[in-house]
């Protein structure tokens, strides 16, 4: 898409990091992400694999690995049909610090009532991002004997939240009060037969609402570069920015089984052959991942990348920087607020040289 002029805005709100940014005109939404697309950056996303846990932190300590590194991270909606903490959680917890989440909604497991709710309660959160997936059959996860719902598709599910911001109103016809500023996302698959049909369907994926997409894992470059090639020809690219998939195979034993048992992902013969004659292939697996970064950021009408490394996060922030691909540009980082360690030192003292004070005196001091 052609990108606008920069605006003189910053990238963060200077009353408070969890604070919604100003509008700008022509933006859906009031997020970093779509900011940094519109004025044609290269855009990095990645995602945070949810914890089987209720703690916080949990989220945040798999967040940090992630600081100035990426423009948005996406929050899995359990993914594979495997129950974790649900997306909005992680997208509530992540606004809160600051983070630019991706919510990532699946049709699988809510009707229309329960996600248009999500929708509303998520954007009240600060959620500037929304992915709209149909999701994995339940036959796919660990708990088969739950009930599908697919009340929705990806397609209705994009026309719905779209409704809802645009024409502000349900999908009974109710009028909302304030309408969801959400910047509408899709997943391609340019990997999966039948090949020639792909950019049709990401054609109707834009008519539907979607903004910007997030690919499948990229693995052969000459099928991405042909299906890119076609959605150029459409002019798809003039109304929806594309960001490829790519991500680091741990071995070769990983990919056989990746490509034996994850449907949509394409490994060729030659990727497996390359992993095997390396002698350290977690480390081979990386270098492939930068390589195929080098060659997708080249591609016309590629506008960013979508980082995945499951159970190997701590590599994102090598292949990003090891592939040059921000061009010297750093994404937002929550950086220590000034008055961080007087409270740190504060509640220090409190705890530790205070131990028969009272709870209700220790919380009383701490607001002081």
């Amino acid at each position: 898409m052609t990108p606008s002029p920069r605006p003189p805005q910053p990238d963060e709100n200077p009353a408070g990091i969890d604070l919604p940014l100003d509008p700008l005109p022509g933006h859906s939404s009031r997020g970093r992400l779509e900011r940094i697309l519109r004025r044609g950056e290269f855009a990095v996303t990645t995602e945070l694999n949810p914890p089987d846990s209720a703690d916080p932190e949990d989220v945040y300590e798999r967040a940090k690995v992630f600081d100035g590194w990426v423009d948005a991270i996406n929050a899995v909606d359990a993914s594979g049909a495997n129950c974790h903490m649900s997306s909005v959680g992680i997208c509530a917890l992540l606004t809160r610090m600051g983070y630019a989440p991706v919510y990532q909604i699946s049709c699988r497991d809510r009707n229309r009532i329960a996600i248009q709710g999500d929708v509303l309660g998520a954007a009240a959160m600060g959620v500037a991002n929304m992915l709209c997936l149909t999701g994995d059959g339940v036959q796919a996860g660990d708990q088969p004997g739950a009930k599908p719902v697919f009340d929705l598709d990806c397609m209705s599910l994009l026309e719905t939240v779209r409704t809802m911001r645009d024409e502000q109103k349900f999908l009974s016809g109710r009028k909302l009060t304030t309408p969801p500023a959400v910047f509408l996302g899709a997943a391609i698959n340019p990997f999966a037969p039948p090949y020639e049909f792909r950019p049709h369907r990401l054609a109707k994926k834009i008519a539907a609402g979607a903004q910007f997409v997030q690919s499948q894992y990229c693995f052969d470059v000459p099928m991405f570069r042909e299906y890119m090639r076609r959605v150029n020809d459409l002019g798809l690219t003039e109304q929806c920015y594309v960001l490829c998939g790519v991500g680091p195979l741990a071995s070769a034993k990983t990919a056989r089984w990746i490509r034996a048992n994850v449907p949509g992902i394409h490994i060729p013969d030659a990727v497996i052959a390359r992993l095997e004659g390396a002698a350290d292939q977690k480390k081979e697996g990386k270098q492939i991942a930068i390589d195929i970064i080098n060659e997708v950021k080249e591609i016309e009408g590629v506008s960013g990348i979508h980082v995945m490394a499951y159970r190997q996060e701590e590599f994102v922030a090598e292949i990003v920087h090891e592939s040059g691909v921000l061009k010297g540009r750093r994404p937002w980082r929550r950086e220590p607020r000034a008055d961080d360690a007087m409270v740190a030192e504060r509640l220090d003292h409190i705890l530790h040289d205070s131990p028969t004070e009272t709870p209700q005196a220790i919380v009383s001091q701490a607001a002081t």
